[in-house]
């Protein structure tokens, strides 16, 4: 798998580029911001860090927003130096210093509202992953039980 990892991420060019495997390192880490870190989005969360932890996998988590920003998971991030938004809008604000965003809020309405936050700030690189793609990354971790899941997931 990792080799196919190293297959997509080949310049489509016919001459090598040179560059040093410091900045490889650093052009390949994605910025990860989570909204909503209730009951979905903390177990995520959590599984989600300690994935990027034990793995050592070139992620990083640049934010996190929750209507309660004083819950235990909150805290944790807080403490570790990652901003913690009570609004979730707040992301936008960080345009392309956030490559992805996880909306595991079940809110639909919000979800739409980051859509259009992102067409207005004209952030053409920060997308947007519904619930869906957290319960398709939990399947890869592995867990055997099942991700709670939000009555609305799509995008």
């Amino acid at each position: 798998m990792r080799g196919l990892g190293l297959a997509l991420n080949r310049p489509a060019c016919s001459q090598p580029q040179s560059t040093t495997q410091e900045e490889t390192r650093v052009s390949n880490k994605i910025k990860v911001a989570l909204l909503g870190l209730g009951s979905v989005g903390e177990a995520f969360a959590e599984h989600f860090l300690a994935k990027i932890q034990e793995d050592r996998i070139d992620v990083e988590i640049v934010a996190v927003a929750d209507r309660h920003p004083d819950t235990p998971v909150a805290l944790g991030f807080a403490h570790s130096k990652v901003p913690v938004f009570q609004d979730a809008m707040e992301v936008i604000k960080l345009g392309d210093q956030v490559d992805l965003i996880f909306d595991l809020t079940g809110n639909a309405e919000l979800r739409q509202q980051l859509r259009a936050g992102l067409q207005a700030s004209n952030n053409r690189h920060t997308v947007i992953a519904p619930e869906v793609f957290a319960h398709l990354l939990w399947n890869f971790f592995g867990e055997s039980k099942a991700l709670l899941q939000h009555a609305q997931t799509g995008y």
